[in-house]
């Protein structure tokens, strides 16, 4: 076989590429520029077609069928379906989509996608054909930004640029929805990024271009505007008018704004329909009003009524104003995806043509068509408050300079009046009701300036205690890979310890025994929970350091490195966002707060009363053991279309539920805070309560069954296990404990059960025998009395009240792996302090094809165990082909009470392709299943 000879270059096609793309990113974000320019001004022809198609079916369809019907009946259902297909594919579709790409420009982590491009553009031909009032040019920016969002995602884009991207996509979709490319780049650099760098301007110059060409080739003119035959003019005595036009613009304009925001806080409050509804039902009434117009106003625009037929009278185009005043705010308030760019020209140019009528018969010298593209600027410019992209896209859909001076006029003075009744353009407001707030101090390129240390910070810290010796500071150095530790007492920070100052104290001779505060850096830099990475950033550059503690008071609750902030920006700019609109945040509607003197906190979400008391108990003894204080959650739930914190609900079983919780944790002497919740869902308003409360474990009742396809164990648990960054215990509870008994029969049954501390003997059926190791001898059995008198708790039996706790007698506790890194062996011995007579076995399974694993690591985490409690130890080594069988023969064979498995986050991802081990256990047997997952 002849040899052929591969240039070196093909060899290696990924250093060819890096060489072409990744050291030239500027000539690559030109290339992208072109095809999103491309495909934006494709996706806006369209949109176009898509729309005008629909539009002139349901125009032409109306002479046939009587209008009466046909319009109200096209505009429900498509208003039905409309609303279907936002709320189900894309809910962040809803409106005109021009706030969406906006706060995604200004750093706000939200989806810009094909998934978004793909929804918007159908749903808009849908509410737009169907009569709803509103325009489809606002929508092209949406679009045209998603589908840069989504290139910038499949090629090997430098995230410097892709923000500058998404801008391109934005200002190709409006050039494309009006031919207009000039404005494209405006409204982006006036509206939306606020920057005018060369590599901005440059590339969203290149797009918009690529955009109008695209449009006007496949699409033709946008507004169809024939003015050759009307002479526009402007003359000095015509400024008291343009100025009398400009101020109503202004007034109206703000009116309008203010209209649509109250008729979604109308609809959010009052109304409370689901989208699909409150679409159908601006389509219903839209369809209706447009059916007893003249016919000349199906069309959805009345253009050529005011500017070319020039036959409208002034009560005409106040008809047709006030209609379109009304509808368009009935429209946008729904949540229909359309925009408000059409609407506002046709206001303004209704507006303009009544100030031209009324001038035409006071002076006479000028034409109401002039008035009226005016009107459209100054409209136009009162809703967006974009007063040079209003002058600018007026001027390229006439072409005509001697329209640039009434422009400017009345563009200016509807600005200023708008201003002053209401500051802030329509957007921002929209962004307001949707609880996101842009500032104007804060720059759009800062990226960091809306994270804070305690969404990055790392909440599981190795700490050493300022009371170590220089010698067990210097193991300690030995034994991690950290090259600092912060230095608490009493969970409070009082120093920092580096390597360097380890390498000052060597030099100075100190002793074995100096203590590590004498020679700490005291008083170290820190920063608080609630300051931005900006802050941190600034921080960590001046002091030349490489990671802050975090801090809340004096308490440490976390720490932040660089590669913190690495990581998180990476993330940011990579764009990477879930699928549908984040979650409204949840609304704490009852407090109380205890003195925080604890190490950490505790967290236990609240649901069951039946199962609160038992699981307040493990809490209690886990925040005893670790001096935690206790947090108290209770959650309200409340539909998606109402707010949160807006929401009236009751709240009396709630907190009687958490005052039954109060009592008894201070039967402990142990702080205890308490809160309760509204919330659109569960597991968001459990995991905003970990990042708020900096909570170092949480505490949950399970099912023990799966509940949802693809899931671990729920989809509450699951979303917790997955996201919370502390530990995470969970806890199905044995039904034979939960039932409800008399005393007298759970004494009797308790001493007919005999605990003696003889050596447990394994079925042989599947497992192989193994030699048993025991650590504690006692021959006492259980009694009535020892049954409500533990000897490895001080707690009095009274106060336990349920006997869950005091029934867990025998302990099964799986190893595998270095028992140090264990966190279920951490906890036990808090475990087994509420339980009389406990009694723990250690047990390793391995398979028959693997040879035994040696038993050293099983007996020292039985002396690590036995060490920490009064209570007998014993190991085990089991064979089985299956770990949950193993156990679950274990747990029957022995009588076992408890089952306590640990796993790691990663260990717990994994149990959906290799099987649900713990959902397996807690199937297969009724005792107690604990699984607690370590945090990350």
């Amino acid at each position: 076989m002849p040899y052929i000879h591969i240039p070196k270059q093909l060899r290696e096609p990924s250093r060819v590429i890096e060489s072409q793309l990744f050291l030239r990113p500027k000539r690559l974000a030109i290339f992208e520029a072109c095809l999103i320019g491309l495909i934006s001004g494709l996706a806006g022809v369209l949109l176009k077609l898509g729309v005008g198609w629909l539009g002139s079916w349901r125009v032409a369809t109306s002479t046939l069928i009587p209008a009466l019907i046909l319009l109200p009946a096209v505009g429900l259902l498509g208003g039905f379906l409309t609303g279907f297909l936002v709320e189900r594919f894309a809910p962040e579709t809803a409106g005109s989509g021009i706030p969406h790409v906006k706060a995604a420009l200004a750093g706000v982590n939200l989806s810009l996608n094909l998934r978004v491009a793909v929804v918007k553009l159908l749903t808009t031909i849908l509410a737009v054909g169907s009569g709803l009032t509103l325009g489809r040019q606002g929508p092209t920016v949406q679009i045209g930004a998603s589908l840069a969002g989504w290139i910038g995602n499949l090629m090997p884009t430098s995230p410097d640029y892709r923000r500058q991207l998404i801008a391109c996509g934005a200002a190709a979709g409006l050039a494309a929805g009006f031919n207009a490319p000039i404005a494209g780049v405006l409204f982006v650099v006036e509206e939306l990024l606020h920057d005018v760098s060369g590599l901005t301007l440059g590339t969203a110059i290149i797009a918009s271009f690529i955009g109008a060409v695209v449009s006007q080739l496949l699409g033709g003119d946008s507004l169809n505007l024939n003015l050759r035959e009307y002479q526009i003019s402007f003359l000095p005595q015509e400024i008291p008018f343009y100025i009398l036009l400009g101020v109503l613009a202004g007034l109206l304009g703000a009116l309008f704004s203010k209209g649509i925001i109250a008729g979604l806080h109308f609809n959010r409050k009052t109304l409370k329909l689901a989208l699909p509804w409150r679409i159908a039902a601006a389509g219903l009434i839209c369809g209706t009003v447009i059916a007893a117009l003249p016919e000349n106003f199906r069309n959805n625009t009345g253009l050529r009524e005011f500017l070319l037929t020039g036959e409208a009278s002034a009560i005409t185009s106040l008809i047709a104003f006030i209609a379109h005043f009304c509808l368009t705010i009935l429209s946008a308030a729904s949540g229909a995806p359309g925009g408000l760019f059409a609407p506002s020209l046709v206001l303004g140019s209704a507006l303009g043509h009544i100030v031209g009528i009324l001038q035409a018969d006071s002076l006479g010298v000028g034409l109401p068509v002039t008035y009226a593209l005016a009107g459209m600027g100054a409209f136009f410019c009162a809703v967006s408050r974009a007063p040079i992209t209003a002058v600018v896209i007026v001027f390229e859909i006439t072409a005509d300079f001697k329209l640039v001076l009434p422009l400017m006029i009345c563009s200016v003075v509807a600005y200023l009046v708008a201003e002053k009744v209401d500051s802030g353009s329509l957007y921002d407001r929209l962004l307001e009701f949707s609880g996101i707030h842009l500032t104007k101090d804060k720059p759009a390129v800062d990226g960091l300036s809306d994270l804070y240390a305690a969404n990055v910070m790392q909440r599981r810290v190795e700490t050493l205690s300022s009371q170590l010796t220089f010698d067990e500071v210097i193991q300690a150095f030995s034994r991690s890979h950290h090259r600092g530790f912060p230095v608490v007492e009493n969970g409070k920070l009082v120093g920092i310890i580096s390597q360097t100052d380890l390498a000052k104290a060597s030099e100075q001779n100190l002793s074995g025994k100096t203590l590590l505060k004498e020679f700490m850096t005291a008083q170290p830099i820190a920063v608080k929970a609630k300051d931005t990475l900006s802050e941190v950033l600034y921080r960590l550059n001046h002091y030349n350091i490489s990671r802050l503690p975090v801090i809340e008071g004096r308490h440490l609750v976390g720490i932040i490195t660089r590669s913190d902030i690495i990581r998180v920006e990476s993330d940011r700019l990579s764009g990477e966002t879930t699928q549908g609109p984040h979650p409204e945040p949840s609304y704490v509607v009852y407090q109380t707060r205890a003195p925080q003197v604890g190490n950490g906190r505790l967290l236990v979400p609240l649901s069951n009363p039946q199962t609160a008391p038992a699981l307040l108990r493990l809490a209690a003894a886990i925040a005893r053991d670790r001096n935690y204080e206790l947090e108290c959650l209770q959650i309200i739930t409340v539909p998606r279309n109402s707010s949160p914190s807006e929401s009236a609900v009751r709240t009396t079983k709630s907190r009687r539920l958490l005052q039954q919780a109060e009592r008894i944790i201070r039967n402990w002497n142990l702080p205890v805070h308490t809160q309760i919740r509204v919330a659109h869902d569960v597991p968001h308003a459990i995991l905003e309560t970990i990042r708020e409360r900096h909570i170092d474990l949480i505490l949950m009742g399970w099912q023990g069954e799966l509940s949802t396809t693809g899931r671990i164990f729920g989809d509450v648990v699951d979303t917790v296990i997955r996201q919370a960054g502390c530990e995470v215990v969970l806890v199905k509870w044995s039904e034979k404990l939960l039932a409800t008994r008399q005393k007298n029969e759970f004494l009797t049954a308790s001493s007919a059960r005999e605990y003696a501390s003889t050596e447990w003997q394994l079925n042989a059926a599947g497992i192989d025998d193994a030699e048993n190791s025991q650590f504690v001898t006692s021959n006492s059995s259980a009694t009535p009395e020892t049954e409500f008198s533990s000897p490895n708790s001080d707690i009095r039996a009274p106060e336990l009240g349920l006997h869950t706790l005091m029934g867990l007698h025998r302990w099964l506790v799986p190893i595998r792996g270095s028992y140090k890194q264990a966190a279920a062996l951490r906890l036990l011995p808090a475990f087994v302090a509420a339980s009389a007579l406990s009694e723990i076995k250690l047990c390793q399974v391995h398979q028959p094809s693997v040879a035994e694993p040696s038993r050293a690591e099983l007996k020292q985490a039985a002396k690590f165990i036995q060490g920490r409690v009064s209570c007998e130890v014993i190991v085990t080594a089991v064979c089985a082909k299956s770990v949950s069988d193993a156990l679950i023969d274990l747990a029957q064979n022995d009588q076992c009470d408890a089952i306590v498995l640990g796993a790691s986050r990663e260990g717990l991802l994994k149990q959906v392709i290799q099987g649900n081990i713990p959902e397996a256990v807690a199937r297969g047997c009724d005792c107690t299943v604990i699984l607690v997952r370590s945090a990350s």
